[in-house]
């Protein structure tokens, strides 16, 4: 009996399901991203997010309807949406609040550079050492695995772990960031 039939038949997503869910369904799922967002990265994150949604909605979620189909179709509308984003900030269109910069924005941007230091510091050590050595030093999954001498699969755990936690603790600074963002793009 596959996992997705016995989920559905049991009513409920928990952690062996889930555990078992992720190991089946990862591989076609990263294809199936990679297809569409071309870059391994980017398509891990996709896949990951959708994952970690599923876990985080697991009670409400409903389990009668085909879980392969949720997955895949919750990886495609993710990975659109990536595609859509990527061409928002690579336009070249600054809002027009960006021109006001002023003071306050600068004592904001200091701020939230410090929170989002705070939050990266307060990571488990193996944690922030893989989101560090991904994000500010732009090794790639395998890279780091190679480097530190564990499994990419490690280093995915880990990514996810830290995005998560970085997810809950920053969630109210986003918009702050992504007004900052699009400025430094200008």
């Amino acid at each position: 009996m596959t996992i997705d039939k016995r989920v559905e038949m049991e009513g409920r997503l928990e952690g062996r399901n889930f555990e078992q869910l992720f190991r089946d369904y990862f591989p076609p799922l990263m294809a199936f991203a990679r297809k569409i967002l071309v870059d391994e990265d980017d398509a891990r994150e996709v896949v990951h997010l959708v994952f970690i949604k599923l876990w985080e909605k697991r009670n409400e979620v409903d389990l009668s309807t085909s879980l392969k189909s949720y997955l895949f179709t919750s990886v495609h509308n993710r990975s659109l949406n990536v595609i859509r984003d990527r061409k928002k900030f690579s336009s070249g269109e600054v809002p027009e609040v960006a021109g006001e910069w002023d003071v306050s924005a600068q004592i904001e941007s200091m701020e939230l550079e410090g929170k989002i230091r705070e939050v990266i510091d307060s990571l488990p050590e193996k944690c922030r050492e893989i989101f560090e050595m991904n994000r500010f030093e732009g090794l790639k999954y395998g890279e780091i695995a190679s480097k530190l001498d564990i499994s990419i699969k490690t280093v995915e755990n880990q990514m996810s772990k830290a995005l998560k936690i970085l997810r809950e603790q920053l969630g109210k600074y986003l918009t702050i960031l992504l007004w900052l963002l699009l400025y430094t793009l200008n």
